[in-house]
């Protein structure tokens, strides 16, 4: 039984390739994880629906197998790790199989292991009634490595899971293209997401472009009229919006200060990250109401696109990063999150905490 574990926040860049060929026949389960990081207005019925016609375009096959499922995880709060554990197990009893995990580098496994040894130890614990000490789940926490750098899980690891079954995690796989590759420890962990995303939209007119730290330009260029742009990105990295004859100058004023991702040295990182390279890129709006798609930036987010009319956009990224277009994650949620921009910082609307209570625009500084 494969578990096939992606990354919701970085799909094209966390999805095997060669997935039907490691299935072969065998039963799969695809976890998308990070679910607890999507905005809370986003349906996980229609998230999961969304994973399937995404697969289905990239001509991923094996998830239509006998037993294959789409499930929704957190790997770090446990959110559906119980059920797709227990399905797992169900199908490896049907085979008469171990369960292997797969999956991109970065993509979450460890942390899932490391979850799942928790859990374990948990019951074993209770089943031997002993007292819980603080001594007790130190000692097994962490029992895996978990670190923003890929390729940290070096061999197969295996886990016991009892009825002479057993769970084996595999080594990470790098997915060609993905910007996480040409950042620093520390910069990867800007641009992995670990708090919900609160996502925010910018008007964006031609001639004018935002700057998503320093690593990407979305400027909108030729006879276009002015779209909103809703970016889908961790919070800590900083947004700018400006003129498109001003982004150079800027970028070479402050990345690593103001613009971060690249920390400083920004302009001898801005140097390390290499040359940029331009996609251009006509979408059809399909009005304002809903998002016409979505723009992928292979392992820093996603930035949705909503108007009328065509919007020509020009996207600007390291040289051999992923760039490409997809039907909208989440297409009903722009006006949500419509920010002005003060100058020094965007802001996003204000609006309601979960608690019902109103609160303040949350700036991005």
């Amino acid at each position: 039984v494969i578990i096939a574990l992606i990354d919701l926040f970085d799909f094209g860049g966390s999805v095997l390739s060669e997935l039907d060929t490691i299935a072969g026949d065998n039963p799969v389960l695809l976890a998308a994880n990070k679910a607890d990081l999507l905005p809370s207005k986003m349906g996980h019925h229609r998230a999961e629906n969304w994973v399937r016609r995404e697969l289905e375009y990239m001509g991923i096959e094996s998830i239509a197998n006998v037993g294959g499922a789409v499930k929704l995880v957190s790997c770090k709060t446990g959110f559906g790790i119980s059920q797709l554990m227990q399905k797992a197990r169900d199908l490896a009893e049907e085979v008469d199989g171990d369960v292997y995990i797969v999956g991109a580098a970065n993509a979450g496994k460890s942390t899932l292991m490391n979850f799942i040894l928790q859990k374990d130890a948990q019951k074993l614990d209770g089943a031997r009634n002993r007292k819980k000490r603080p001594g007790n789940n130190n000692a097994r926490k962490g029992a895996l490595t978990v670190s923003p750098l890929p390729g940290t899980t070096l061999e197969f690891i295996k886990v016991d899971l009892g009825d002479g079954r057993s769970l084996y995690d595999t080594p990470g796989l790098l997915v060609p293209g993905t910007l996480t590759q040409k950042l620093t420890p520390e910069e990867l962990k800007i641009v992995v997401p670990k708090k919900q995303v609160e996502p925010i939209t910018f008007r964006v007119a031609t001639g004018k472009c935002v700057l998503v730290g320093g690593l990407a330009r979305i400027e909108v260029i030729g006879d276009t009229k002015p779209f909103l742009f809703t970016f889908y990105v961790a919070n800590d990295i900083k947004l700018h919006p400006t003129d498109s004859t001003r982004a150079d100058e800027f970028i070479a004023s402050h990345a690593g200060t103001l613009l971060t991702p690249p920390l400083e040295p920004g302009l001898q990182r801005m140097e390390q990250i290499g040359e940029f390279e331009e996609h251009e890129i006509d979408i059809d709006g399909a009005g304002w109401k809903e998002a016409a798609a979505d723009i992928t930036l292979r392992g820093l987010g996603w930035v949705a696109v909503t108007g009328a009319g065509v919007a020509k956009v020009r996207v600007s990224v390291p040289k051999g990063i992923g760039v490409s277009v997809r039907p909208p994650l989440m297409p009903f949620d722009v006006w949500e999150v419509t920010a002005k921009y003060t100058g020094a910082k965007a802001v996003r609307r204000s609006g309601k905490s979960k608690s019902g209570k109103r609160r303040k625009g949350v700036g991005r500084k």
